[in-house]
């Protein structure tokens, strides 16, 4: 075992020419034909991951826009939804108030109607009135006229009464 041990740790020049001349070897080998694919590999995806990371930068950058964007659509919506919410009560408004106008000047012409129509038929039953009285008042004064007639020389007396006025008056 002491000779195993020795021999480890003090190798011997053929040994280690021989283990130079493989490492060499190897290190040649590799270099041709695993080196430049496997640099060529890790460049390509270096490159992928900066253009991954340039993309997730723009697509941030668009969705921090597009965002904005949104935002500003929706104030102007907001905005117009206001101004046509505004639009229909000023219209409500105004056709309330066009509705009122109308009625208010439909009850007054119904109340100037039903005022003329009850002066005109106050007149028309005083005209009645009068003609009933006068009516009256003639049938009164001819009855009243016939009992004073039927009067031996009341009738008399009457003509001559209603001669002299007769005379007055056109002197």
């Amino acid at each position: 075992m002491i000779l195993l041990a020795n021999s480890l740790v003090s190798p011997g020049v053929g040994t280690i020419f021989w283990s130079a001349l493989i490492f060499v070897l190897f290190l040649v080998v590799l270099t041709k034909f695993a080196w430049k694919p496997i640099l060529s590999s890790v460049k390509a995806r270096d490159e992928m991951i900066k253009g991954s990371l340039e993309s997730a930068a723009k697509a941030r950058e668009e969705m921090l826009k597009l965002q904005s964007d949104n935002e500003i659509i929706l104030r102007k919506a907001r905005e117009e939804r206001e101004n046509i919410l505004k639009d229909a009560r000023e219209v409500r408004d105004k056709l309330i108030s066009e509705a009122k106008g109308k009625a208010t000047e439909e009850a007054e012409k119904l109340v100037e109607k039903a005022r003329v129509g009850i002066e005109n038929q106050k007149l028309k039953a005083l005209s009645e009135i009068h003609e009933q009285v006068a009516t009256l008042s003639v049938d009164i004064a001819s009855k009243l006229l016939g009992k004073k007639l039927k009067q031996s020389g009341e009738q008399a007396k009457l003509i001559d009464n209603y001669l002299n006025e007769i005379d007055l008056n056109k002197n």
